[in-house]
């Protein structure tokens, strides 16, 4: 039986000078910085032989796998759903220099369970989805190498699985 590889690879630094917990918001897009990332990152991939690219549908990945998909233009970019930033309560919101929100009565319901966690997406929920989409890209993969571009939960969750 042949092999895949999934390369699991996080956006680049997002532009966000007000400190907001972004999440699934839309219009974050990547700061110079992540754009330089971005660019590292297809300079790296750009030898490696890739056959299948998926990307979260957020603007900061998309931006993200932009110079990898460039370095590969025989490729569509396959946009998944399944490998979007976890949901939160809280997205959208500045936290405070201090974390602040995290003080007020209002938000302490959202923070009971920090093992569910209660402000948001299930762990194990994302664990199921970025399962099925890695094994999906591994499938479209067979015999050579798949990129998968998500966000850091949903990337640790992944990694938890095994």
């Amino acid at each position: 039986m042949e092999s895949s590889v999934v390369h699991l690879v996080r956006h680049g630094q997002v532009h966000n000078p007000d400190g907001v917990l972004y999440g699934r918001t839309p219009g974050f897009g990547l700061s110079d910085l992540g754009r330089q990332m971005a660019e590292r990152l297809g300079e790296h991939f750009a030898d490696v032989p890739l056959v299948h690219l998926v990307s979260s549908p957020l603007q900061r990945a998309q931006e993200t796998i932009a110079p990898i998909a460039a370095a590969h233009p025989d490729l569509e970019v396959h946009i998944d759903a399944r490998v979007i930033e976890a949901a939160n309560v809280f997205e959208g919101r500045s936290f405070g220099k201090r974390n602040e929100i995290l003080l007020r009565p209002s938000s302490w319901w959202a923070l009971r369970n920090p093992l569910r966690p209660s402000w948001g997406e299930s762990y194990t929920s994302i664990v199921a989805r970025m399962r099925a989409a890695l094994v999906d890209a591994a499938s479209h993969a067979v015999g050579g190498e798949a990129l998968v571009l998500s966000h850091e939960l949903p990337i640790w969750m992944a990694r938890s699985w095994g």
